[in-house]
């Protein structure tokens, strides 16, 4: 069962700026193993952390670094497991959500599906 769907949309150009005229926020938004990927790869993990947020219906419990995004060149990306958001998951009686994100045109785009656990399931 589907228990929440979060889109979100990032002009890549504008989030270069918005990076270039507050660089304290590539520390603050993304963990040291995200910081030093290309912007456009950085707008799309901002893009997935707030439709991540979308689609558990508040971040209550999460912070930035807490939505870590991981991608190793042989698999689709994913959300670290950090404490925190297993902590929000359980709450929610959620599993670890799906998310896809993409980056063409000028803009970066993330979608992200969370279900509901089933019965015996750890994911």
């Amino acid at each position: 069962m589907i228990l929440g769907i979060g889109v979100d949309t990032v002009e890549i150009a504008r989030f270069e700026r918005t990076i270039e005229r507050t660089p304290r926020l590539r520390a603050r938004l993304f963990t040291g193993a995200e910081r030093d990927r290309p912007v456009r790869s950085l707008a799309a993990r901002f893009a997935a952390k707030e439709a991540l947020i979308k689609a558990l219906g508040g971040s209550d419990g999460l912070g930035w670094h807490d939505m870590e995004i991981e991608r190793a060149d042989d698999r689709a990306p994913a959300f670290v497991r950090t404490g925190p958001l297993l902590a929000v998951l359980e709450r929610r009686r959620a599993a670890l959500p799906h998310v896809s994100m993409t980056h063409d045109g000028g803009f970066a785009t993330a979608f992200v599906v969370v279900e509901g656990r089933t019965a015996g399931a750890t994911r």
